[in-house]
């Protein structure tokens, strides 16, 4: 099956990524890196310019190369007077590789190219991924911060994903939800394409895992709490996110949780985008809900609230769901593999919260919540210590028992013999008896899977 999975803002193969359970997503091998091309003509023009000293900086920063080993190759192309780039003796001299390079390359032009967009100033680069650069800068107009998400150059001739980023931004701006991340403007500035965005000051939930294992329960369950509001807003708008995780999901310094990054959410009336996608998977191993694997056309809210529910389950233990050495063996236990109850692996959960991962977790959609309403109302009752209302109840065999009890004749009491059969109040035991066995199986089952 044609797989693409997000790797923070990217996507890849399934055969360029290795899982990092550590990080709690799988991180882009290289394989994934793009593949090595030899010095152009634009290298040639650049060599002597200000762009080798800029080249050279950014080198020297990430630590690709030292500040000595830098001036040396630049005395030794000045010394030698050939033609030569700064890129191709940094190479000769096996200091770094082109690959390297050509990250770097990729970085500076977008660098280059933010500082041209009408209206606004760039501060600084937040972060940067396959798909995008985020940039945190100033709205001139109205004096307030925000930030930018810039496509990458080397897709701005690139139809698909040209859609799809400015798809991402026309999702957004039907949302009008504290809880989501503000759209305020997709636009094209020359041959470059950004996203104005809602600028969130502080961490995402990732981050927060990664500094302290796992989260307090109370704190997992507000965090939830936000998210599944943000959710109950996209979903009734129409839309499914298809991409919960820790990582999309920002904390401002406030503590208000910020539903991010939409760009693989779907319009549930969007037909034709169904069955373009249908037999692929898209999402992020580790959060990835069964039908997304099986890339069903139709996926429907279920599919964030298991990816919700993942991610509850990472909050509170410190761990995925399901880990593996690859994505397809990861997402092959999300089809397959049971799913370690959450209290054992944290003894200290509440059973109520415990519930709660689990029926959020079901593999079959149609275990799950019903809506995003229903988890709310769960959340709700397990913050006050309280049992869910509707996870976690499997019927109660002691009033099944005493209902079928109940509606057997208890007279006469005498055993009775029909002609020739067996002892009509011996029927009746064994009829119960068997009753409370197949209840007690059905139960046991219920258990068992959810």
């Amino acid at each position: 099956m044609p797989l693409l999975l997000r790797m923070g803002e990217e996507q890849a193969p399934m055969s360029t990524t290795t899982p990092d359970p550590a990080e709690g997503e799988p991180k882009a091998a290289a394989a994934d890196e793009p593949a090595p091309r030899s010095p152009d003509t634009s290298d040639r023009s650049r060599s002597g310019t200000g762009y080798d000293t800029m080249l050279g900086r950014v080198l020297v920063e990430r630590g690709f190369v030292s500040a000595e080993e830098l001036q040396e190759c630049l005395a030794a192309l000045a010394a030698s007077g050939s033609p030569g780039t700064l890129p191709e003796k940094l190479m000769q001299e096996q200091l770094v590789t082109e690959r390297q390079l050509q990250r770097v390359r990729s970085d500076l032009d977008t660098d280059r190219a933010s500082q041209h967009i009408p209206g606004y100033r760039i501060i600084k680069k937040l972060g940067a991924g396959a798909m995008a650069t985020v940039y945190l800068a100033k709205q001139v107009s109205l004096d307030r911060l925000v930030a930018i998400k810039l496509l990458p150059r080397k897709f701005s001739t690139d139809a698909k994903f040209i859609e799809r980023f400015y798809k991402e931004g026309r999702a957004a701006a039907r949302f009008n939800d504290q809880n989501i991340v503000g759209a305020y403007d997709v636009g094209q500035a020359g041959d470059q394409h950004y996203f104005v965005m809602e600028y969130v000051d502080g961490e995402t939930v990732h981050d927060r895992i990664a500094k302290s294992g796992r989260l307090e329960e109370g704190d997992a369950i507000e965090i939830v709490r936000q998210v599944a509001s943000a959710l109950q807003h996209a979903h009734e708008q129409g839309f499914i996110h298809r991409d919960i995780k820790p990582k999309n999901i920002m904390m401002s310094k406030a503590g208000v949780a910020k539903l991010a990054d939409l760009g693989l959410a779907r319009a549930l009336t969007d037909r034709e985008a169904a069955e373009a996608e249908a037999g692929k998977a898209y999402g992020t191993p580790y959060y990835i809900s069964p039908e997304q694997i099986r890339g069903l056309r139709e996926i429907g809210p279920a599919a964030d609230l298991y990816g919700l529910g993942a991610t509850f389950y990472h909050m509170v233990t410190g761990r995925v769901p399901f880990s593996g050495k690859t994505p397809n063996e990861v997402m092959n236990r999300h089809l397959k593999a049971p799913l370690t109850p959450p209290d054992h692996v944290n003894p200290k959960l509440s059973p109520g919260t415990a519930q709660v991962i689990e029926m959020l977790m079901a593999k079959d959609p149609s275990d799950r919540y019903r809506d995003a309403g229903q988890l709310l109302e769960d959340l709700a009752l397990v913050a006050r210590g309280e049992s869910p209302s509707h996870a976690g109840h499997p019927a109660d065999l002691a009033a099944v028992a005493a209902t079928i009890a109940a509606t057997t004749p208890a007279e006469p009491t005498e055993i009775r013999q029909h002609s020739g059969g067996a002892p009509v109040g011996l029927i009746a035991f064994l009829v119960v008896s068997l009753l409370l066995n197949v209840i007690l199986l059905v139960v046991t089952l219920v258990m068992a899977s959810g």
